[in-house]
């Protein structure tokens, strides 16, 4: 049997708010870790309710998240990670940073949806 977990867009201001309702929807007990890569173990099979389920993630009002995930959050984010990150990744960060601030590259809601679409390829409904 498929399971559906529900994504409700309008939930979503922000990385932090994702983290918060994926945590209430897959996560065990409301957790999960609250990272990219924690969300990628949680979609694989790590800590999640969704480890042993054949399942699928519908994104409700996804185009709210997309506007609200967009480069304003990016740039918000990456602000974050350049300040600790490692010296020798800093330049890296500095640059998607720049390309965030200048509208180009990926949002944070493209990072969201590429982890789910490869951890679950064909697990994403988009409504």
């Amino acid at each position: 049997m498929t399971v559906t977990y529900v994504i409700d867009g309008n939930e979503i201001g922000s990385l932090e708010d994702f983290w918060d309702v994926v945590g209430r929807t897959i996560g065990v007990d409301g957790y999960f870790g609250r990272n990219l890569d924690a969300f990628a173990d949680c979609l694989s099979g790590g800590y999640a309710k969704a480890e042993d389920d054949d399942y699928v993630i519908e994104w409700r009002h996804h185009e709210v998240s997309r506007r609200r995930l967009g480069y304003p959050e990016t740039v918000r984010q990456l602000e974050r990670r350049l300040a600790r990150a490692h010296p020798e990744n800093r330049a890296y960060v500095a640059a998607d940073l720049a390309a965030a601030k200048a509208g180009k590259g990926p949002t944070v809601y493209d990072w969201l949806v590429g982890i789910i679409e490869e951890q679950r390829p064909g697990g994403l409904r988009l409504a």
